[in-house]
């Protein structure tokens, strides 16, 4: 491989010369840095970039931590982020947890031998990095948390409007004229699940209206809780009119549990979801969902985080984007007459069997 040394040989300067015109250190006469830039493609020569890190205590390098690769909405905001990186000079290194937080750990602490420029963490369930993060940011290292939010978090963020999507999600459903709702929600550990409750409950308060809590299911942000969670909800008596998912993977196993009921969507059962994913303009039918702006989460994070690079230290900063509701054909107003009831012998009001 090529070296430095090489370079300078051949393009008739001194070593200095070639390290000031790589690592831009100081300014070189045109004609010099045109005869090392020959001579670099001429050997294909390829910094180091961990030793230019050791160098600078910092590569060009930033570490990305996200739940799981799996689910659709998180490559949006690695590809927003991945964006911004490359444009102005960084690479993203993506590590995945499997919402495992002792994963997380062992990525965080890594990480930190690579000597990142930053680092953008969507937290995983049950995550505490904040002494971690801590660390990171002593030394030098710009961390931004991204969607959901660690205990006792204070450093920047970017989320999005969780509450008032849920709300306004919620009253679009109670607009349709339902008044059995249901919702399965996600981990209610995470922020962004309970920032949905939030939303979901006030719309409920504001019309006076009260649901049991066993119509209120947590569940993990994945296809296979939503369906067992949604299985659950078909057996309560009465039998929610509407589901509120939320995340898309939810809706996608709600959907798959009222085919095995036998049950139409919306004719006998309404179904909206968060996230607003792509697939859910393939489903049948269309799913209505809440979108958030997952691309635009991961280039404010980035834009972000480089600005603390180059030396931005302001107070912390959140930054909250706007949600909006996506309608299409999976609400529709209730039946009168309940498309499906539990057998008689088995019947035990607002209760799961």
């Amino acid at each position: 491989m090529a070296n430095m040394k090489e370079i300078a040989k051949i393009a008739g300067v001194s070593l200095g010369t070639v390290s000031h015109v790589l690592n831009s250190s100081a300014p070189v006469r045109e004609p010099l840095r045109k005869r090392v830039m020959d001579a670099v493609d001429a050997l294909g020569y390829q910094p180091s970039q961990l030793a230019r890190g050791l160098r600078r205590d910092k590569t060009n390098m930033i570490g990305m931590i996200i739940p799981d690769i799996t689910n659709p909405f998180f490559p949006a905001v690695v590809r927003g982020a991945e964006d911004v990186a490359f444009a102005n000079g960084y690479r993203l290194v993506l590590c995945n947890t499997d919402n495992d937080h002792a994963k997380e750990i062992v990525h965080l602490n890594e990480l930190r031998t690579y000597l990142p420029s930053g680092l953008i963490v969507i937290p995983s369930s049950f995550s505490d990095l904040t002494a971690q993060a801590e660390s990171y940011r002593k030394s030098g290292t710009a961390v931004v948390c991204v969607d959901r939010l660690p205990r006792d978090w204070n450093g920047d963020t970017v989320t999005a409007d969780n509450e008032n999507g849920a709300y306004e999600a919620t009253n679009y459903v109670l607009r349709q004229g339902h008044k059995q709702l249901a919702m399965i929600m996600g981990p209610r550990h995470l922020t962004n699940a309970q920032n949905r409750v939030k939303g979901f409950r006030r719309a409920l308060s504001e019309r006076k209206m009260h649901i049991g809590p066993e119509y209120i299911q947590e569940a993990s942000f994945d296809q296979h809780a939503g369906h067992s969670k949604t299985v659950l909800l078909l057996r309560m008596i009465p039998q929610p009119t509407v589901i509120f998912a939320g995340n898309d993977m939810i809706a996608f196993g709600a959907l798959l549990a009222f085919r095995e009921a036998g049950l139409r969507c919306p004719e006998d059962i309404s179904l909206i979801g968060f996230d607003n994913l792509e697939l859910a303009e393939m489903t049948s039918p269309p799913l209505s969902s809440v979108s958030q702006p997952g691309y635009q989460m991961g280039t404010a994070a980035a834009r972000m985080l480089i600005d603390r690079v180059r030396g931005d230290d302001s107070p912390a900063k959140h930054i909250v984007l706007e949600t909006a509701l996506k309608i299409r054909d999976s609400v529709a107003p209730p039946r009168v007459t309940p498309a499906r009831t539990a057998p008689a012998t088995s019947r035990k009001r607002g209760k799961a069997l």
